[in-house]
């Protein structure tokens, strides 16, 4: 692992690189329901619409297909994250646009990741536990509170927020519409999109 994070780090920094014209990872990271997916699939259609290649690794999607038999354990969690890194890592090194969205409950493995891709950029979703509960349509979190579901992440396992990410957004306050605008922005301000025209 050592020997890829070296090579992430050395291709990631070169001087004089127009970041614009590279590939790079959004890292959106949040509680299950907070907004990861639906604000991702916004970020994907803009950047299409901007001529990007984007691939977008959904949670659900991916221990369903490249993470299957995993549980819950932190073992098997920090693999999962680890997996998803890993193929934003290859993305991102070929020129695509990586979009992340997975809960990735623990600070260590996301900061591994972000060491591994070089250019990446990480968004907390973050959403108040009534409102996660009150637009939960499968009822979890109530089950979770009850008891009746166990290691669930932000009731009784713990999920760490990111100490210094680049964009967070209240996704009970704003819009996904809000929300991804100023992710698009803020990508536009560290270099990896060129600004468009107002």
């Amino acid at each position: 692992m050592s020997e890829v994070v070296l090579d992430a780090q050395n291709t990631s920094n070169g001087a004089g690189v127009d970041r614009s014209e590279k590939g790079f990872t959004v890292w959106l990271t949040g509680l299950s329901g907070a907004g990861k997916s639906t604000v991702g699939n916004i970020i994907v259609e803009e950047l299409r619409r901007r001529g990007k290649k984007v691939e977008i690794l959904d949670g659900d999607v991916v221990r369903t297909n490249l993470s299957k038999g995993l549980g819950f354990s932190k073992e098997d969690r920090d693999t999962n994250i680890r997996r998803i890194g890993f193929v934003c890592h290859l993305l991102s090194r070929n020129g695509v646009v990586a979009i992340s969205a997975a809960i990735s409950p623990y600070r260590e493995v996301r900061d591994e990741v972000r060491a591994m891709v070089g250019d990446f950029v990480e968004v907390h979703a973050r959403c108040t536990l009534e409102k996660l509960v009150e637009r939960d349509v499968k009822g979890l979190y109530a089950k979770a509170l009850r008891g009746e579901i166990k290691q669930f992440t932000g009731v009784s396992d713990p999920y760490e927020e990111p100490l210094s990410p680049e964009v967070v957004f209240d996704s009970d306050k704003e819009t996904p519409q809000e929300s991804a605008q100023r992710i698009l922005a803020t990508l536009e301000s560290l270099g990896y999109l060129k600004p468009e025209a107002r």
